[in-house]
Formats: structure tokens, C-alpha cells, sequence
């Protein structure tokens, strides 16, 4: 089973940063391309970020770029981090990171979160003053 376990998320003031930390268990992250997916109370779920090392390509939704940057750990090769400047309380959700077939393309699984391969539980963000 492809588990991934969410850490680093927290409650963090508008303006503040978090880096989440999505970990494999059982299983080597080079192999899939991983994407961050949040949901909020009363939203729809959205696409946050996506990585796909084998097309060297990433994508980022309009509400976050410039703001959130997705990156690997090139170490390990077992981690993947998503690393969250300027928050604003529209980030607060649960976000999730999922891991994708490698033969996708970023800019059209992650707006759409197709062929999503299994979830996680998630870990909590909540920006508040």
C-alpha cells in the first residue's frame, strides 16, 4: 500500500511560514510524481502543488504561487517538502500530499486531482491571529 505521512503543519499567524514534510513508508518517492492537495470546511478540494522529478516539471495553484515552493529531498530521495511563506488565513485547511503515476502531467492531474493513488491523513493548517 502506498502510505505517505504528512508532518509540519501548525497554527501560524498571517504572514508566518510552515514547512509540511510528506514521508513514504514502505516505498521509494522516486518512483511517483507527489502533489499537495488541501481541503477546507464548506471548499472544494484544490490542487495546492505538484512534483514530477521524471519531467522535471511543477505546478502551483494561482492562490499560492509565488508564496508556496514544492521541493524534494535530494538526499534521501524519500521526502518531499512543501514550504509555505506569507500565509493567509484562506490557506487554513487539512493538506494532504498523494502520490501520482509518473506519466502524468503536473499542470493536468494537479488542477484536477485525477489518478490520485492513495490518501494520507493529512496534516492541519491553520492561519490565525
Amino acid at each position: 500500500q502506498l502510505q505517505l505521512v504528512e508532518s509540519g503543519g501548525g497554527l501560524v499567524q498571517p504572514g508566518g511560514s510552515l514547512r509540511l514534510s510528506c514521508a513514504a513508508s514502505g516505498f521509494t518517492l522516486e518512483h511517483y510524481a507527489i502533489g499537495w492537495f488541501r481541503q477546507a470546511p464548506g471548499k472544494e478540494r484544490e490542487g495546492v502543488s505538484c512534483i514530477n522529478n521524471s519531467t522535471d516539471s511543477t505546478y502551483y495553484a494561482d492562490s499560492v504561487k509565488g508564496r508556496f515552493t514544492i521541493s524534494r529531498d535530494n538526499a534521501t530521495k524519500n521526502t518531499v517538502y512543501l514550504q509555505m511563506n506569507s500565509l493567509k488565513p484562506e490557506d487554513t485547511a487539512v493538506y494532504y500530499c498523494v502520490p501520482l503515476p509518473l506519466w502524468i502531467n503536473v499542470h493536468n492531474v494537479c488542477p484536477s486531482g485525477n489518478v490520485i493513488l492513495s490518501w494520507g491523513q493529512g496534516t492541519q493548517v491553520t492561519v490565525s491571529s
